[in-house]
């Protein structure tokens, strides 16, 4: 759970550098999407959240039962948060290890299948949104595409791994080459994280 410090939700502290998810994203693209547009999502759910009925909640707590303004910026902070924390220096060859492998393995056949469905979901999402992997109540993996500010939480469902594919997640990089964009993440996916959280 994500709990307010003194009112006020901070800035996730990324494990890793600006420059360091080179080549697949840029410096410059994090300096952009981490350090302006996540900014700004912070700054306004902060600015809405003292007198409300949110005031002093989780994160997660305002994400499954706020709406409107509100409602937005929480999720957008939520999933930037989770998408940005989700990521490591790139490897070669980085394929999921331990429960989540075994997992991924069992409710899609093997990663490159899985692989597949998600970067298909990815880019076939009209509009801007997220792609998300998710655990529903019994454990079982699910992959959902979810517009705009929306969160697999909404849904009763345990939110793991996630590609932005809002646009100005990677127009810098790739312009409108949504599918290269998806296709480059699973190089910097920390799955030591997503396990964490699948645990």
């Amino acid at each position: 759970m994500t709990q307010p410090i003194n009112g006020k939700f901070e800035m996730p502290v990324l494990p890793y550098a600006a420059a360091d998810l080179s080549p697949a994203l840029s410096a410059e693209t994090i300096e952009f999407h981490y350090g302006k547009h996540l900014q700004t999502y912070l700054n306004n759910l902060n600015a809405a959240l003292p007198g409300s009925a949110f005031e002093g909640k989780s994160l997660e707590e305002i994400v499954k039962t706020a709406d409107g303004g509100v409602f937005n910026n929480a999720g957008q902070f939520l999933n930037h948060s989770m998408y940005f924390l989700q990521f490591k220096a790139p490897v070669e060859n980085n394929v999921p290890t331990g429960k989540i492998a075994d997992a991924i393995a069992r409710d899609f056949g093997s990663f490159e299948k899985f692989q597949e469905e998600f970067q298909a979901k990815g880019a076939g999402l009209f509009g801007s949104g997220w792609v998300w992997l998710s655990a529903d109540a019994s454990g079982n993996l699910v992959i959902t595409q979810e517009g705009n500010a929306q969160n697999p939480l909404t849904k009763g469902l345990v939110p793991l791994l996630t590609f932005d594919v809002w646009e100005h997640a990677y127009y810098i990089d790739y312009r409108n080459r949504r599918p290269d964009y998806l296709k480059a993440l699973w190089s910097i996916v920390n799955w030591d994280e997503v396990n964490k959280r699948f645990g």
